[in-house]
């Protein structure tokens, strides 16, 4: 093997190891935020789906029952239970959509959003300290990887759910 084709090899063999170390570490990140989940929906008394449904509801709402159940990937009659219980809890209110009065959107009540963000401080302060640590330009590659993690993560989603 010549010298250059030995580099060659080590330099695949690295990258292959790096991006192996990428994708555990996304998935222990998974895990982690996972168990964060749990740990604030326990404390809230709310099940994971109503959580991860609240958080939809919050980042892309007023959103439509069959709107939100598209974007959670459950079943109709789910997002029924999901959202009666979230209602129940001051977590969301079901209303008339003004651009079609037959329609119903889902907007979430801000009373109770203090009382999420206190439990996700500690996690926020640890990623504002964390991101304090990096350059600008470092987190402006950071946040561009993320996003296109996400993009992945959504292709990957959309495909096992046959979309």
């Amino acid at each position: 093997m010549s010298p250059l084709s030995t580099r060659d090899a080590d330099a695949a063999r690295r990258r292959r190891r790096l991006t192996v170390a990428i994708k555990e570490s996304l998935r222990e990140l998974s895990i982690q935020l996972s168990l964060l989940n749990h740990q604030v929906s326990a404390h809230v008394d709310l099940k994971g789906a109503d959580l991860a449904c609240l958080d939809l509801i919050n980042r892309h709402g007023p959103l439509s029952p069959s709107a939100l159940a598209r974007r959670a990937g459950l079943h109709p009659a789910t997002i029924t239970g999901i959202l009666d219980r979230l209602e129940r809890g001051g977590w969301v209110a079901r209303e008339r959509d003004p651009a079609d009065r037959r329609a119903v959107v889902v907007r979430a009540l801000r009373d109770r959003a203090a009382e999420l963000f206190g439990l996700y401080a500690g996690m926020n302060t640890a990623m504002d300290q964390l991101c304090a640590t990096y350059t600008d330009t470092e987190l402006q590659l950071l946040a561009d990887f993320l996003r296109r993690t996400t993009t992945a993560g959504e292709h990957a989603t959309d495909e096992l759910a046959g979309d």
